[in-house]
């Protein structure tokens, strides 16, 4: 397979995974009252406008060349204003959660490409499905984590009492420092990696494809 393929592979999966988490908290919002994402133009399926060319290129570009063990990165935070929103602190967690909610629908969507395509015999989309669940599935948990300004974060905002959630959120200008310090720690491999084999489990079991061979082998090794 050419170098280009396998890059394509790879790239299309995760701008769409970007692209719709983002469209999703800001299409979410708008439902509830912030319509703060599409008077900014990002209530869009347009990757260049949720690309942040920090997060979602150099870091991670970084991260895979320094041979760090792990590689994370972020796109371009669609703007809400919470307190536009009819109930701010109850509709922060529908959100919050519509992002790594897309991501785990489109896990789904891209489990169906792998079926169909493998049935068909299609390698290059069989590896695409592959790889778009993966990246779905990963957003989707890494997302999930507690830590403020991460979607886990404003859920964990929005359950706690309203005295512990403004504490809580005085965290979140530390927020990435912290969340790297999770990663060196081994976050990834401790909470987030047993999740996502878990669901790539059960998705195996649904489909009757061994997925866990098909991403740690073809894509991962």
């Amino acid at each position: 397979m050419s170098d280009i393929l396998s890059i394509l592979i790879w790239v299309i999966p995760v701008l769409f995974a970007i692209t719709v988490h983002e469209a999703a908290h800001g299409w979410v919002a708008g439902l509830l009252g912030d319509h703060t994402a599409r008077m900014m133009g990002r209530l869009t399926l347009n990757p260049i406008k949720h690309v942040d060319p920090v997060g979602t290129i150099l870091v991670p570009a970084l991260l895979y060349l320094s041979s760090s063990g792990f590689i994370f990165g972020w796109a371009k935070p669609v703007p809400v204003n919470f307190s536009a929103l009819r109930s701010p602190k109850k509709d922060m967690l529908w959100v919050a959660i519509a992002g790594p909610g897309v991501n785990l629908l489109m896990a789904i969507g891209w489990l169906i490409v792998v079926v169909i395509a493998n049935a068909v015999n299609i390698p290059f989309l069989v590896l695409m499905g592959g790889a778009g669940i993966f990246v779905n599935l990963l957003l989707a948990i890494f997302n999930l984590l507690p830590v403020p300004p991460l979607d886990g974060g404003r859920v964990v905002s929005s359950l706690l009492p309203r005295k512990l959630a403004y504490q809580y959120d005085q965290l979140e200008p530390y927020g990435l420092f912290i969340l790297i310090g999770l990663l060196y720690f081994g976050v990834f491999k401790i909470v987030v990696w047993p999740i996502v084999s878990s669901l790539l489990i059960w998705l195996s079991n649904l489909s009757g494809l061994n997925l866990v061979d098909l991403i740690i082998v073809n894509l991962l090794s």
